[in-house]
């Protein structure tokens, strides 16, 4: 599916109107500046590009941020916030079993307005070009690990045991992004229990499952 441009606030029906001589908002900025990190990559998110792609003056670029490197860690915020902060919340959501706990975690990724696939990988694209950027992906990736380990760990798994599943869980969803897996819902979801199963060890619980599955219905 070809990804649609981002609508500009001015474009949007649902927003309230733009009041003087503003065209864009800073989030449009972000939007766009955002759209074109993953379509195109890094080197193409250039100030006059996405000031041509929106219609408007170059300049207006300089009421929001003080240069292409503000508007980057404003981009690399963002990727935190969307990504990382999703994954770190749902895993300490409260769960009544080991089941409900990995749903919940797996909520993140079947819904795509918790996380951005193609965010995500396009700013580790862009790591494997900056060593400072790669760091800050290590740095998330260890927090997000972290996330999911605590979340076996209160389920009362042993310290190694949680590492090494967290590990495998974690690996195993960004490397189903990563390899581009299409197949239809049903099928992806009639696998869940045996998912569950190789990831946790355990039986699954039903009840965890059948809530989970009404939750992506919903989608």
């Amino acid at each position: 599916m070809k990804r649609q441009s981002p609508i500009l606030h001015r474009d949007d029906p649902e927003k309230d109107p733009l009041i003087g001589h503003v065209k864009v908002t800073r989030q449009d900025w972000l939007n766009m500046a955002r759209d074109v990190l993953v379509t195109e990559g890094v080197g193409e998110v250039k100030v006059l590009s996405l000031a041509n792609r929106m219609g408007v003056s170059r300049s207006s670029f300089y009421w929001y941020f003080e240069n292409r490197d503000d508007l980057f860690h404003a981009l690399l915020e963002g990727w935190e916030a969307r990504n990382t902060q999703q994954i770190v919340a749902h895993c300490a959501l409260p769960a009544a079993s080991i089941t409900a706990a990995a749903c919940n975690f797996f909520r993140c990724f079947v819904d795509p307005s918790k996380f951005d696939q193609g965010l995500d990988f396009a700013v580790r694209e862009w790591s494997r070009r900056d060593d400072v950027i790669r760091a800050r992906v290590d740095k998330a990736d260890a927090k997000r690990i972290e996330a999911v380990t605590a979340l076996f760990l209160n389920h009362g798994y042993e310290a190694v045991d949680a590492d090494a599943r967290a590990r495998i869980l974690y690996f195993m969803q960004l490397g189903y992004h990563a390899l581009e897996v299409r197949e239809d819902m049903d099928v992806r979801m009639s696998r869940l229990g045996p998912y569950i199963r190789g990831f946790t060890g355990t039986e699954p619980d039903q009840v965890a499952i059948n809530d989970f599955l009404e939750f992506v219905k919903t989608l």
